[in-house]
Order: C-alpha cells, then structure tokens, then sequence
C-alpha cells in the first residue's frame, strides 16, 4: 500500500482527478469518526464543507453499511448525487429482497443473544448489524455471537470494527453499487475512500474497473492500493483532489 498523498500517488491522482470521475465515500470511519453511539456520528464541520465544495466540482456519492434513511440525515444538505445504504443494496433505483429472512434472523438473535453483555442488535430491514463495543468482554460477546450466527440460513457474514454484519447471500454489495452509480453518472473512473472489511467489496474490483481505490488506515491484507494513515487525513485528501479541479 502506498500513502495517497505523497509525492508517488501524485501523478495518478491527478490523472484520475482530471478524468469524468465519480468520488465515493463510505461514512463510519471515513466521512465521520467512530463514535460509541452510532447514532451521534457526525462529520466534523470541517469536513461536510469540504464535502459540500467537493460536491461542486465531481459527482460524489456515499456507500454506506447503515440504512439509507439514517446515513442520510448525517448528509442532508450536502449535493450528493446519491446514497446509498445497506453495504450498497439499498437505493431508490433498487427494491432489494431479503426483508424476511434479516427479520427472521432478528428473532432468532434477540432471543439467542439475550443477556449477553454489551451487544446490540442494529435492524436495518436489509441486514442487521450486531455491536458489541459496549462489550466489558468483547472476547466473550463475539464467541456468543459467532454461535448465534451459525445456524442462520442463506447468510452473508461481513465483520468489521467491533460489529458483525449480516447481509442476504445475493446481495447487492458496495462494488456494484459504486459501478451502477459510475455508469449512470456516465464517469469513466470511479474513486473509492472506505474504512472497514465491507469496503474490501469495492476494492477487490479495482484490476476489473477503472477504480482508485484508499482505505483508511494500514491494513497490508487489504485489496485497496493507496491508504490514509487516520481518518482526520480524510479531509486533507479531499483538499487534494480539490486543488487538481479548481473551481
């Protein structure tokens, strides 16, 4: 992995820059910091008026693992040209299947994981997302977890920064939302900024599409080709590509 602002990612950003380009981000951890309540997690303001002017110079979407709806209060204001919530199944284009087996599983979770310490089950209508930050023993929460999951039928399991994240076999992921969003964009290249192991979806695409790929924070098993060494660094990337396309 090669840091995206040093002087070698230069000449590559700014060809991407200066191409019909789609700029994608996905929230947690890459727009906003990861807080202990999810539900606080607002961009610094800093960075939504970075966002706002980047707005004004590329087409720009955010890709997010929360519902639409929620991901997009964080975002109201801001000219994206669209989001997308669920790990890239949910947008107002797509009516995507799978509410029956996420609320089956809810059930069989909440009993299942009844009393464990610490954990949270997120209902998202598309997937569910179990937390366990709160945990005092995360060992102990992600085994209870684990032997919960297991006997969930037709289940797609994504883990990430203290949260297992369950999606339908089938599913829609964030690569190909980030694809359709290029093509109906009418972009040549796409840029994608993610944080967490459901953004290895888009980045094991980049040798397939035109796609630049940085994730935040090292990580040498990650398929992304460029990093950011913290999430603060989001909005000196956004900078960046602001002064390749001056307005």
């Amino acid at each position: 992995m090669t840091h995206v602002l040093s002087p070698q990612s230069r000449g590559l950003l700014c060809e991407f820059a200066r191409s019909r380009l789609l700029v994608a981000f996905d929230y947690d951890g890459t727009l906003a910091p990861i807080t202990a309540d999810p539900a606080r997690a607002a961009m610094r303001d800093r960075t939504r008026g970075l966002l706002g002017e980047l707005c004004n110079r590329y087409p720009c979407a955010v890709i997010s693992g929360r519902s639409r709806e929620d991901v997009a209060r964080f975002v109201d204001g801001v000219a994206l040209c669209a989001v997308v919530g669920n790990h890239g199944a949910e947008s107002p284009e797509v009516d995507a299947p799978g509410r029956e087996c996420v609320a089956e599983w809810r059930s069989r979770l909440v009993r299942d994981l009844d009393g464990v310490d610490g954990v949270l089950i997120e209902d998202k209508t598309l997937s569910l997302s179990v937390h366990y930050r709160a945990a005092c023993d995360k060992d102990a929460a992600r085994q209870a977890i684990s032997r919960a999951v297991a006997v969930l039928d037709a289940v797609r399991v994504v883990g990430g920064k203290d949260i297992v994240n369950l999606v339908p076999k089938g599913s829609r992921h964030k690569g190909f939302a980030l694809d359709e969003l290029r093509r109906a964009e009418r972009c040549e290249a796409a840029m994608y900024v993610g944080d967490d192991e459901t953004d290895e979806d888009v980045f094991r695409m980049r040798r397939a599409l035109r796609l630049f790929t940085v994730r935040v924070g090292v990580d040498e098993s990650s398929d992304a080709e460029y990093f950011l060494q913290t999430q603060r660094e989001v909005d000196d990337f956004i900078t960046a590509l602001l002064e390749l396309r001056p307005g």
